[in-house]
C-alpha cells in the first residue's frame, strides 16, 4: 500500500533520534536516548499501547528473566516498572542450579503500561506522539567500494508531516500490516484491536530491506466470576519476594500477592480441536505467516503432540482492578463456537464465558542478518532496528533489543565506540548474535540452552557483569556505580574469610551437619569446605560461623548469594572462564571492514557466498554462520594474517 500526502509540511521542531513504536522495546530505546541528552521523539499508533502486553500478563521466567535482569543492569527501566506493579511473584527452577534459576511475576498489565507511560512522560528530552509513521527519509552519502550506501535525515508521518532527525530506531512490534484472525474472521488491526501501521513496509522495501511474514497468538480473555476454582490447584507466589531491579529494596516490596491457578485439558477438549482442523485458519491456509516453535497454540499441541491426552492450562489473573483472566497455555485461531465449546471441557471452565476472543496475529519484520552487531542496518546509516520487528517474540527479548538499539543510535551521535556484548558477556549478547548472524524461520525465543556459559551468565550476577558497562555508557548514576563496587568488595573479603576461618568436630558443629543429614567431622575444616557440600549452604552454617560480619540490610541477601553460589560452584566457574578465554580470542580477530573476500581464492563457493552477504565483524562471528566451515575459517584466517603484513 504506497503511501501519498494530500500535503507535506515539516516541522519547526528537530530532533536527534525518532523512536517509531512505543512497545517494550520502542521505551527502552526512547529511554535510553533522552537520558543521554538527545532530543528524542517516540511515535506510536495509540498512547494507550505504551508498553502494552497484548498477550501473556507476566514479565520475566526462564531466560527471560535474564534478559530483565541485564536490562536493569545496563540502566534499563523494565525491572523498575515491573517492580512497581507486580501481583504475584516467583523464582522458578529453585530445584535446579543457580544457573537456570530465573524470576518471573505477574503483572497488572494496566498498571504496568500506566506505570511505563508515566516514566516516559516525565523523562526530560523525550517528547511522545500519537501518529503513524509512514516513510523513513533518506540521502544517498558516499562510501569506499562500488556499493551505495544511505542515511537517515528524517520520517514523515500520515498527515505528511516531516520530522528531522539524525537517527531513527525501528520498534514496529507486531503493527506492521497486521491482521487478527480467529475461524473465517480476518481483521487488519493490531494486537487487541488497535490500529495497524499499512504504509511503512513499502517504504522499507523500496530502502532495499528484506522483510518477512511471522505470526503469534493470544488465548481468550475470560470472566473471572464464570470459573470454578475449586477444580483447579492454586499457584501461589514466593513468600520471600526477589526484586527484578538491583535498585530496589526487598523489604519495599513484600506484600500480599493474587493466586494463580493450573487446570487441564482432557481428550474430549482435543477431540473437539481434531473435529475442528478444517476451520482453523492455521491449517486451511489462511494464514501466512510462521508462528512461534517454542509458543504454539492449541491446535498446534494437539496435531504435534498426539500422544499427550492433557496439557496444562493457566488461569492468570489480569489486574487487580478487572475479572478478566487469561487462559495460559490455550492460544487459539478457532472459530469463537468452537473456542466456547473447547474451553468448557476445561475442569473449573464449564461455564465460563469469554470477554474476548483468542486470535492469531500476522505481521511484517525483518530479516535481522541485514543488521550489525550494533542493531543498525548495515546498508542505512543512522536506521536501526529492536524488538518483534527484528524478528524475536516476547516482552523481554524486545526491551533488550530495544535499549541496545538506543545505547548505540546515542553513541553514534557522540562518535564512540558502540556498544555490544558478546556471548560470552550477557544473554543479551547471546540473543542479539544469534539475530544478526544465524537465518531464523520463525520468531526467535530466548532460552537458557542456547547460552553456551550460562553458568557464568546468571540471573544473580547481572550487575556484577553489566552496571559498569551501564555505568560507561552513562545511565547508571556514579552512587549506584559505587554500591556494586562495596558489594563486589563485601563478596571477596567474605568468601576469602570462610577459606580461612576453620572449625573442629565441636558438639555444635556435628549438631548442626546432624541436621542437614551431612557427614560428621573427624577432624577440622574450613567453612569454605563446608559451603561446597551440596546439603549445606553459606545460610545454614550462620550458627557455628561466630565471626560472620553485620552486612547492610539493603545487600545482605545480596552478598549472601553471591558467597554461597561462587563457593559452591568455584571449579565449575573457573573451567566455563578458560573456556571463555578461547571464545574471546576468535572474538577479538576483528575482520577489517572492507576486506574483498572475491580475493580469496581457497574459500568454497558457499562460505563466499555466506561471507560476502553477512558481513562478520570478526573471525568468532564467521565460525558461527551456518555454511561457513573450519576449513573456511583457517583460510580466512591465513588471508588476514598477510593482510595485515600487507598493511
Amino acid at each position: 500500500m504506497k503511501f501519498s500526502a494530500n500535503s507535506v509540511w515539516e516541522s519547526k521542531d528537530k530532533y536527534d533520534v525518532a523512536v517509531i513504536g512505543a512497545g517494550h522495546a520502542g521505551c527502552e530505546a526512547a529511554l535510553a536516548c533522552a537520558r543521554l541528552g538527545f532530543k528524542t521523539l517516540v511515535f506510536t499508533v495509540s498512547v494507550d499501547s505504551i508498553a502494552l502486553m497484548p498477550c501473556n500478563p507476566n514479565i520475566g521466567g526462564t531466560s527471560k528473566g535474564h534478559l530483565v535482569r541485564e536490562v536493569d543492569a545496563l540502566g534499563g527501566e523494565m525491572g523498575k516498572v515491573i517492580d512497581r506493579t507486580f501481583i504475584q511473584s516467583k523464582m522458578l527452577n529453585r530445584s535446579k542450579g543457580p544457573a537456570v534459576h530465573s524470576l518471573r511475576a505477574q503483572a497488572d498489565k494496566a498498571c504496568y503500561s500506566r506505570t511505563m507511560r508515566q516514566v516516559l512522560e516525565n523523562q526530560e528530552n523525550l517528547e511522545i506522539k500519537q501518529t503513524e509513521v509512514v516513510n523513513i527519509l533518506t540521502e544517498d552519502i558516499e562510501t569506499p567500494g562500488a556499493e551505495k550506501k544511505k542515511k537517515v535525515i528524517g520520517v514523515q508521518i500520515y498527515s505528511g508531516g516531516i520530522y528531522r532527525c539524525q537517527a531513527v530506531i525501528l520498534c514496529t512490534g507486531t503493527y506492521l500490516k497486521s491482521r487478527c484472525i480467529y475461524g473465517d474472521v480476518s481483521m487488519n488491526t493490531g494486537p487487541n484491536g488497535l490500529q495497524a501501521a499499512n504504509y511503512l513496509t513499502d517504504c522499507l522495501k523500496e530502502l532495499g530491506i528484506k522483510m518477512y511474514r511471522f505470526k503469534t497468538g493470544t488465548p481468550a480473555r475470560i470472566d473471572k466470576n464464570t470459573v470454578d476454582f475449586s477444580k483447579m490447584e492454586e499457584q501461589t507466589g514466593d513468600e520471600r519476594i526477589v526484586p527484578f531491579s538491583f535498585t530496589t529494596d526487598p523489604e519495599s516490596i513484600q506484600k500480599e500477592q493474587v493466586s494463580c491457578w493450573l487446570t487441564y485439558t482432557n481428550e474430549k477438549t482435543h477431540e473437539i480441536i481434531r473435529q475442528n482442523l478444517d476451520r482453523s485458519p492455521l491449517f486451511s491456509g489462511m494464514i501466512e505467516g510462521t508462528g512461534p516453535r517454542y509458543c504454539p497454540s492449541i491446535e498446534d499441541k494437539v496435531v504435534k503432540f498426539a500422544d499427550k491426552n492433557r496439557h496444562q492450562v493457566f488461569i492468570e489473573p489480569e489486574g487487580l482492578e478487572t475479572n478478566e483472566m487469561y487462559i495460559g497455555g490455550m492460544s487459539s485461531s478457532l472459530p469463537e463456537d468452537v473456542q466456547y465449546a473447547m474451553y468448557r471441557t476445561v475442569p473449573g471452565l464449564e461455564n465460563v464465558r469469554i470477554v474476548r476472543n483468542a486470535y492469531a496475529i500476522e505481521y511484517d519484520c525483518i530479516d535481522a542478518r541485514q543488521l550489525w552487531p550494533t542493531l543498525e542496518f548495515k546498508k542505512i546509516d543512522g536506521l536501526f532496528s529492536g524488538g518483534q520487528f527484528n524478528g524475536s517474540s516476547g516482552y523481554e527479548e524486545a526491551a533488550a533489543q530495544g535499549l541496545i538499539a538506543g545505547i548505540n543510535a546515542a553513541r553514534k551521535l557522540q562518535e564512540k565506540e558502540p556498544l555490544v556484548l558478546d556471548r560470552s558477556e550477557a544473554y543479551i549478547g547471546v540473543l542479539i548474535d544469534d539475530l544478526v548472524t544465524k537465518e531464523s524461520h520463525e520468531p526467535y525465543r530466548m532460552m537458557t540452552s542456547r547460552a553456551e556459559y550460562r553458568l557464568l551468565l546468571r540471573q544473580d550476577n547481572a550487575d556484577q557483569r553489566l552496571t559498569e558497562k551501564g555505568y560507561e555508557v552513562g545511565l547508571i548514576t556514579e552512587e549506584r556505580y559505587q554500591r556494586l563496587l562495596y558489594k563486589e568488595k563485601l563478596i571477596e573479603e567474605e568468601i576469602e574469610r570462610l577459606k580461612k576461618v576453620h572449625v573442629g568436630t565441636e558438639k555444635k558443629v556435628q549438631e548442626i551437619l546432624q541436621k542437614y543429614n551431612s557427614t560428621p567431622l573427624n577432624s577440622g575444616i574450613s567453612l569454605a569446605e563446608l559451603v561446597r557440600r551440596p546439603e549445606l549452604s553459606y545460610e545454614c552454617l550462620e550458627e557455628i560461623d561466630k565471626d560472620r560480619p553485620e552486612f547492610p540490610n539493603d545487600l545482605k541477601e545480596e552478598v549472601w548469594e553471591q558467597v554461597n553460589i561462587n563457593i559452591k560452584y568455584e571449579g565449575y566457574i573457573s573451567r566455563q572462564k578458560k573456556q571463555v578465554e578461547q571464545f574471546k580470542k576468535l572474538e577479538n580477530k576483528k575482520i577489517p571492514a572492507n576486506i574483498d573476500y572475491d580475493s580469496i581464492k581457497s574459500l568454497r563457493i558457499e562460505a563466499l557466498q555466506k561471507l560476502k552477504e553477512y558481513r562478520p565483524v570478526s573471525i568468532g562471528q564467521a565460525s558461527r554462520i551456518s555454511g561457513v566451515s573450519p576449513a573456511d575459517i583457517s583460510v580466512l584466517l591465513v588471508y588476514m594474517e598477510q593482510y595485515r603484513n600487507r598493511e
